[in-house]
């Protein structure tokens, strides 16, 4: 998306079906990432930056001074690739505040070094509700978004594109499954309310995709065909009925393939774990805990 304040470029992550978007502000040329993507190979235990290179490589055509990555919530489904941008180009990773319970969570399922502490220090900011980011002659207003994790927040550009996480999918594709720790089908249900009582022109900007058959991977929607044909919550729908379906869903979907080593980074702001005394770098898979 392009107008004569900013300019959105949106990256799809095949493997996860991610989109990370870069937004700068076209007057300063400041910008920011969202939800970027460090390759992955799961057989292997190894990392590539393919595609945040790809991220790189349209900053540096565009002669963009990259501020921010920001995170819309610890993703479950891929790592990410903050880390890259901070040490690239200097740019604060932020999340929201609640990561601090997401951490709590799973330094203790995972059973973490003492030395990691779960008050969210592993970032450059953690963000409250209402927290205006300013980028230039643009700003984001953070709004918390619980329901999917505890930590979930939507980025809120000039009053005009939200940029959503896993708050809401395409309308063929409903909604983000709740049963993570903290996560809850009635908090979630109340995020999606606000997202939709925005003016109707008001574009969503997905962090997922999963087409159905027989259309390609969409990045963005209008408000006005989320009311009018998401699958889960559209004008009609009652919270105690989202809550049912949802729950009721949950309880019939496998874990996302990447969570073990996804959620065990990016609680760490995407950064590895300490070497250990061999000089390697392990991470762990809890037995008979998901």
């Amino acid at each position: 998306m392009n107008n004569n304040k900013y300019t959105i470029q949106e990256f799809l992550d095949h493997d996860s079906e991610t989109f990370s978007y870069v937004v700068f502000d076209r007057a300063s040329k400041q910008a920011v990432v969202i939800d970027p993507v460090l390759d992955f190979d799961y057989q292997s235990g190894r990392t590539s930056e393919v595609g945040v290179n790809k991220i790189a490589e349209y900053i540096d055509s565009n002669s963009l001074s990259l501020e921010w990555a920001l995170e819309t919530h610890a993703h479950a489904d891929h790592i990410s690739g903050a880390p890259y941008f901070k040490r690239k180009y200097g740019a604060k990773i932020g999340i929201g505040r609640h990561i601090t319970k997401v951490q709590d969570t799973f330094k203790s399922l995972f059973n973490l070094e003492k030395e990691f502490l779960p008050n969210g220090c592993q970032f450059d900011q953690l963000f409250d509700n209402g927290d205006v980011i300013k980028l230039g002659q643009l700003q984001f207003t953070v709004m918390h978004t619980p329901g999917h994790t505890p930590a979930d927040l939507v980025y809120f550009l000039e009053n005009e594109v939200m940029f959503v996480g896993d708050t809401i999918f395409m309308p063929d594709v409903g909604t983000a499954r709740c049963d993570f720790p903290g996560g809850s089908a009635s908090q979630l249900f109340e995020s999606i309310q606000l997202l939709l009582s925005k003016p109707e022109d008001t574009f969503i900007y997905v962090c997922h995709d999963y087409p159905t058959e027989g259309r390609s991977h969409r990045s963005h929607v209008s408000v006005k065909e989320q009311k009018e044909s998401n699958k889960h919550v559209h004008d009609g729908i009652s919270k105690a009925e989202f809550i049912e379906m949802r729950e009721t869903r949950d309880k019939g979907l496998a874990m996302p393939r990447l969570i073990l080593p996804a959620i065990q980074l990016n609680i760490r702001a995407g950064e590895e774990p300490p070497k250990e005394e061999n000089g390697t770098r392990y991470l762990k898979i809890p037995l008979n805990q998901l």
